[in-house]
């Protein structure tokens, strides 16, 4: 079903773990990830066997940012809108937010540049012990604001932790990360895949509409210019919600106490 080299893609059920998998190079991003993903992620948008996708790394890290090695790739990289690489990559984030799926992160050893705003682009955070997160563009004499980070990083931590965090690409650790509310749970490593498990099966046990739309729903609320913005979203997802027969069984489960079946219908 995906034929990666760079990141494998396990179904289970309606949940995708999706795995970056370049574990020599603790998961660095080199051009073919970068389009592994942007195809990957671009397939989600019409998926409706997938509901839930579990993104990790393999080996040391969840990803340790830009392969800068990858020269030739660089150079070499698809149009990207224009930028190059630099588009090509960007694309996956916006990819990423864009899916229905929500998206539960498994972040362990460094998530720096690349890798940490794959994180943020995530919809849950859970760290392992070990998790160290920066915003590394700027420790190589580029501007922090890449990737999406200037985006997400705010409006999770506000501008005093992002400031902080992009103005001197310092790490975070787990501790920390959770305290800030950078990341919702942290664990140790070797206990992230049930940490994860947990979640899937409480995001599984809701109706397939009503999780997509949540999504949307709060995507586009962050935005939002007033309330009343905010509002019309809310309206309009209820109403397509309403009309399903996935709600007439959550109602008539609820009433008869029982667990509900969804359809997606």
């Amino acid at each position: 079903m995906f034929d990666y080299q760079t990141i494998s893609v396990e179904a289970k059920g309606g949940v995708h773990w999706l795995t970056l998998n370049r574990p020599e190079s603790l998961n660095a991003i080199n051009t073919q990830m970068a389009t592994e993903l942007r195809d990957y992620f671009s397939g989600l948008f019409q998926d409706r066997t997938c509901r839930v996708v579990v993104m990790k790394g393999a080996g040391r890290a969840y990803c340790a940012g830009l392969d800068i090695k990858d020269h030739a790739g660089l150079v070499e990289a698809p149009f990207g809108g224009g930028f190059g690489f630099q588009g090509h990559l960007a694309d996956v984030y916006i990819k990423m937010r864009r899916c229905p799926q929500p998206i539960i992160s498994l972040v362990h050893g460094a998530a720096s540049g690349g890798g940490f705003a794959f994180a943020l682009a995530s919809d849950i955070r859970i760290a392992g012990e070990s998790m160290k997160m920066n915003s590394a563009f700027i420790k190589i004499g580029l501007s922090s604001c890449d990737m999406g980070v200037s985006y997400f990083l705010p409006r999770l931590v506000g501008v005093t932790i992002a400031s902080e965090m992009m103005m001197t690409g310092r790490f975070v650790n787990a501790e920390r990360a959770l305290a800030v509310g950078l990341v919702n749970q942290v664990v140790a490593d070797e206990a992230l895949d049930e940490a994860a498990q947990v979640f899937v099966d409480e995001m599984m046990a809701t109706s397939p509409m009503g999780l997509r739309m949540t999504k949307e729903g709060l995507n586009m609320a962050i935005d939002a210019g007033s309330l009343e913005a905010a509002m019309a979203i809310e309206n309009r997802n209820q109403v397509m919600c309403s009309s399903s027969a996935d709600f007439k069984e959550g109602l008539q489960a609820f009433i008869e106490k029982r667990t509900p079946v969804y359809r997606d219908a």
